[in-house]
């Protein structure tokens, strides 16, 4: 059994700004621990997948950041889209260009290039569960994390029965999918912890290339013509031009939405490894180590009669706190940005303002 990887770093990181940029997203920045999250992402996967069928699939623009990071990926293994049309056109593009690499019954394994994780043993463990899963079922497998709190930033899986295979080692550890939820509200939060048949969507995707294609086929009758017209351009001199062409006919979308929460066979292992998605400056101040005032200090930072905070300043200016509590401060070379803390999801709509105004230098 073939097993390859794709990870996908083509997200803009919006929730994590001013950190987090058009320019240069949070997949490519340090946030905690050494390396970037996208090198500390290949890096879980190298004992498990080698190095030449590790990919990565980004937009043009960001491309050249992946290669910097990832120099011993081989040039070829960076997948470049011509813009984001989010993860389902991202996902079918890769299995519409890694069929003409390798077998129809070859296992893919998808994955964010922007997780943290921190039980990577346990986290190898549950991708090998996952991956036999998918083998031995044909289905499509997604990996889901033991809730620990009511988080109301992530996505959910409910579980449902156990599904049977023919391999032992799968025994009690496949189930169904009864449903997908998207980010809960915090009593609804509350009821999936309580209910106990709930995980967090870790947003690994587990399949075969045929099963993976065969899925968007089915759910995304609009795309999936596309994407089997283009297999025809693919190593000609208008590839580039007529994969632009057939990414402007279609519709933004993720994986989950378009395809998974449509197909009634997908499977899920659990598991329990640490996780998080650090989609806000809120879950990296929870994962983030603080001083005996719960304060998180990055950076040239004075602080007096301050609890509770994180202040991040990247340019060596010295930044001075006094009286406050409860706040994130985030400094870099071009932006400010302070926010409540509890209120980070809020600063994805800060970006869109900053958008609609024109003010593009400083995202």
């Amino acid at each position: 059994m073939k097993v390859i990887a794709v990870v996908m770093a083509g997200g803009l990181g919006v929730r994590l700004w001013p950190r987090s940029t058009e320019r240069q997203p949070k997949q490519f920045v340090h946030t905690l621990g050494d390396g970037t999250l996208i090198q500390n992402t290949v890096a879980r996967l190298l004992p498990f997948i080698e190095l030449q069928d590790i990919h990565v699939v980004t937009t043009a623009d960001l491309a050249h950041h992946a290669a910097d990071q990832l120099p011993l990926i081989p040039s070829g293994n960076i997948l470049r889209e011509p813009f984001g049309r989010n993860t389902a056109p991202s996902i079918a593009y890769s299995a519409t260009l890694l069929r003409r690499k390798y077998p129809d019954d070859t296992v893919i394994v998808v994955l964010p290039s922007d997780h943290l994780i921190s039980n990577v043993r346990e986290f190898q463990v549950m991708l090998d569960r996952a991956v036999s899963a998918a083998a031995a079922t044909g289905r499509i497998v997604t990996i889901g994390v033991m809730p620990t709190r009511p988080e109301t930033g992530f996505g959910y899986i409910q579980v449902g029965d156990e599904i049977q295979t023919d391999n032992p080692v799968l025994n009690g550890a496949l189930k169904s999918v009864n449903t997908f939820a998207e980010k809960p509200d915090s009593a609804t939060a509350q009821r999936f912890l309580d209910a106990g048949d709930f995980v967090w969507n870790s947003g690994i995707v587990v399949g075969s290339i045929r099963s993976i294609i065969r899925a968007v086929d089915e759910h995304l009758p609009d795309h999936g013509p596309l994407f089997h017209l283009f297999e025809r351009y693919i190593g000609t001199p208008d590839e580039a031009e007529m994969i632009e062409n057939f990414y402007r006919q279609m519709r933004s979308i993720s994986f989950d939405v378009g395809v998974l929460e449509k197909d009634t066979t997908i499977g899920v292992v659990e598991g329990s490894f640490g996780w998080s998605d650090v989609g806000t400056w809120d879950e990296l101040y929870r994962m983030s180590m603080k001083d005996g005032k719960n304060n998180v200090i990055e950076g040239n930072v004075v602080t007096l009669h301050t609890t509770n905070c994180l202040v991040s300043g990247t340019t060596g200016r010295l930044i001075g706190i006094v009286d406050v509590d409860n706040l994130i401060i985030v400094e870099t070379e071009s932006s400010i940005m302070i926010c409540k803390r509890g209120a980070t999801e809020n600063v994805r709509d800060l970006v869109d303002v900053l958008r609609r105004r024109h003010i593009a230098q400083h995202l």
